[in-house]
């Protein structure tokens, strides 16, 4: 990615050892700021009926020469099959990837398992994660679905 400053002010922004960044929503001037620290392709996990989902993304990030992925992941319902297609998107992509959702939980989650699954010590993966949230340690019913996915039993 170029030198120029990641754009802090994006939700929940993160950058990952990998280089991949992670944010939660986007708006409307993002696909720019995206471009302007070298994104090639952007992989978006949130649904397009979410009230604050960036309406026409796919076309705003074209305008840009950004790739586009959408796996649209239901909140209250994670699988493994979503991380596989997250990994495989990522894997398909050409040149810097950047991962979002609405708030930057799913992202997370998913890299989580990730992580895990490339050897990275669990500590180190779930810190990472929890820079963001920890549903693993939480007994907010929102949470179950993914304490469950992480912990092996979703």
């Amino acid at each position: 990615m170029s030198d120029v400053s990641d754009p802090q002010y994006i939700r929940n922004w993160q950058r990952r050892p990998d280089g991949i960044t992670t944010s939660g929503k986007l708006d409307a001037g993002d696909p720019a700021r995206l471009a302007a620290i070298g994104v090639r392709h952007v992989v978006n996990l949130a649904l397009d009926n979410h009230p604050e989902a960036l309406a026409g993304e796919r076309e705003l990030l074209a305008q840009h020469g950004i790739g586009y992925t959408h796996i649209p992941v239901p909140f209250d319902a994670p699988t493994r099959e979503h991380v596989a297609a997250l990994r495989d998107a990522i894997d398909q992509a050409e040149g810097p990837v950047h991962v979002h959702c609405i708030m930057n939980y799913r992202v997370t989650g998913f890299f989580y398992l990730l992580d895990r699954e490339s050897g990275l010590p669990e500590p180190e993966a779930r810190a990472r994660m929890t820079a963001v949230w920890n549903p693993l340690d939480s007994d907010e019913p929102a949470a179950q679905p993914w304490k469950a996915l992480l912990s092996g039993e979703g």
